[in-house]
């Protein structure tokens, strides 16, 4: 018996052992270095400072879009390109995501230029607008904003500023506690971008209906291959690949952290199968159910039209109210999947329109917000030199 004992002791040491190293327990972890507020101080280039902190705002599929050019005439201009190198087809075949990225990227330069001593000047396509028909090489040739650091005397640090480096999204679970009068009034005093607006609900009767809509979203999603199987390719399963990476998706996003994670990481390395197919259906399947359980209330951003621009707006005040939320003590999670314009979404995405967006708007944006039970996960962010483009 105490052979047996043994030898299942050391057999489970042995998997412990094998999953630890597969993980990459004792790998650095690079990919978090710029979430480090000393990270961006190493910028001897204000612009380079600044695009450090855009680098931590949420992006579609945290794919993070952005190239910068740097003027080298001016050294307080830059231009900001979408990067057309990172377009999800399959999930966002419209480019719309990928363009409400550029704008979370744009708020949080905005208001870390304000920390810095700067008023940053943002002009959206300054060369003019995308040619529709040929939206990858428009992507390549007209930068998205020009961005002009114009110097300002600090007179207190900004609100906002520290939750920059606070995880942007949290996929826990929440309170059942609704959001109270002055948290409400707080988010909903955020909206100063004309052409948006931004509904807050927490009645049962919207409760009920906007959490119906992201489960079957999250059903249909998981049903359709070519969605999933862009997700698995961005999946990073261990931290060399994180490493290596920088962007995409990762066991934290599951809400797994500690050595679990570690336990996970080295399991889907061993097993790929674990995070493939019917399981990561599955689990995406059950970790949005999960999500709308715990959620005390929902958030819609509109616009009057569905143009670029109004895209890139909605992304900025996406950004703000994710740092609002967290100074009222709140998290949040997007649960987009139903805005999503891929043909096997249409009926869904019709319904969610014509419920609560009128003819001709778009709802751009649709999120979970409530008091977490446990702090979010930081998720992977690119160097901000990878984001220099020379060309």
């Amino acid at each position: 018996m105490k052979l047996i004992i043994l030898f299942t002791a050391g057999l489970v040491l042995a998997v412990f052992a094998l999953l630890m190293f597969l993980s990459g327990v004792f790998r650095q972890q690079d990919y978090l270095q710029p979430w480090s507020q000393g990270y961006s101080a190493a910028m001897t280039d204000p612009r380079l400072r600044l695009a450090a902190h855009g680098l931590l705002a949420a992006s579609g599929h945290n794919m993070q879009p952005w190239l910068i050019k740097l003027d080298q005439k001016n050294d307080k201009v830059f231009t900001l390109y979408a990067d057309n190198r990172r377009l999800s087809p399959a999930v966002d075949p419209e480019a719309r995501q990928l363009m409400i990225s550029q704008g979370t990227f744009l708020e949080y330069v905005r208001i870390a230029g304000q920390q810095l001593g700067y008023q940053v000047d943002i002009k959206l396509f300054p060369e003019g607008g995308y040619d529709e028909s040929r939206l990858e090489e428009s992507m390549a040739s007209k930068p998205v904003a020009r961005l002009t650091l114009n110097s300002i005397s600090l007179v207190s640090q900004p609100p906002l500023y520290n939750y920059l480096f606070q995880p942007d999204t949290n996929r826990g679970p929440y309170t059942s506690d609704k959001l109270s009068p002055v948290q409400l009034k707080g988010l909903q005093s955020i909206n100063y971008i004309s052409g948006l607006k931004m509904n807050i609900v927490q009645d049962a009767g919207n409760m009920k209906i906007l959490g119906d809509y992201a489960e079957k979203a999250a059903v249909i999603e998981a049903d359709v291959d070519s969605v999933m199987q862009e997700s698995a390719r961005i999946f990073r399963a261990n931290e060399r690949e994180k490493n290596q990476f920088r962007d995409g998706f990762s066991v934290e996003g599951q809400g797994t952290s500690g050595i679990m994670r570690h336990i996970l990481q080295g399991a889907v390395t061993l097993f790929p199968s674990l995070n493939e197919g019917k399981a990561a259906s599955k689990q995406f399947i059950n970790s949005t159910t999960a999500s709308v359980k715990s959620t005390p209330a929902y958030v819609l951003i509109i616009s009057n039209d569905n143009s670029r621009v109004s895209q890139i707006r909605s992304g900025m005040l996406y950004s703000r109210l994710t740092l609002t939320a967290h100074l009222q003590g709140l998290a949040m999670q997007p649960l987009s999947q139903v805005l999503e314009e891929y043909p096997e979404m249409s009926r869904l995405y019709s319904g969610i329109h014509r419920e609560y967006a009128a003819p001709g708007q778009t709802i751009q944006m649709l999120a979970r917000v409530g008091t977490p039970l446990k702090t979010g996960q930081l998720s992977m962010r690119r160097d901000v030199l990878e984001l220099l483009d020379d060309n």
